[in-house]
């Protein structure tokens, strides 16, 4: 019986996305280790440039990159050491604090968006026609919506989306 289920076209269809994942994921490791960063860095660099003031709640960090809070404080630690990010005190909650682009995070991003969009171009998006990628954004934020609700979380709705 379970060899039958073996070949359920579900399985086919995440077993893909899982094998698209891993080999976009190692390429754009690779870049991004070119400049220093580690594929969480430089989804926290991300997520701040394309929030309000290039801030997060560190709580809304966490939940949009999916990292435990302790996760996104070290994370936050390893990158305020390097200058990429400071924090500032949330003024109308003493317990809350903002994980805060700097200059040097910044310039930093600035110096490996070229190098990760061409990867992305190359292949990912450049892969698809205009209106199957249309359609394939769509469907892929629809997915994220679903199981990653906090993906958002903090973000202004109409520039939230994942590096």
């Amino acid at each position: 019986m379970t060899e039958n289920l073996a070949g359920d076209p579900r399985i086919t269809a995440i077993g893909l996305f899982f094998e698209v994942h891993a080999g976009l994921s190692a390429r754009f490791a690779a870049q991004f280790e070119q400049h220093g960063l580690s594929t969480v860095e430089f989804e926290v660099l991300m997520r701040l440039r394309r929030s309000p003031e290039h801030q997060l709640r560190m709580t809304d960090l966490a939940a949009q990159a999916a990292l435990s809070t302790s996760g996104a404080t070290r994370v936050v630690d390893r990158m305020e050491r390097d200058g990429l990010v400071c924090r500032r005190a949330c003024p109308s909650d003493r317990r809350s604090s903002y994980a805060v682009l700097t200059q040097a995070g910044q310039q930093r991003l600035d110096e490996t968006l070229p190098g990760h969009l061409q990867l992305i171009e190359q292949w990912f998006t450049g892969r698809l026609e205009p209106p199957v990628r249309t359609e394939f954004l769509n469907t892929l934020r629809h997915l994220r919506d679903a199981v990653h609700p906090g993906a958002t979380a903090g973000s202004d709705a109409t520039t939230a989306a994942t590096p």
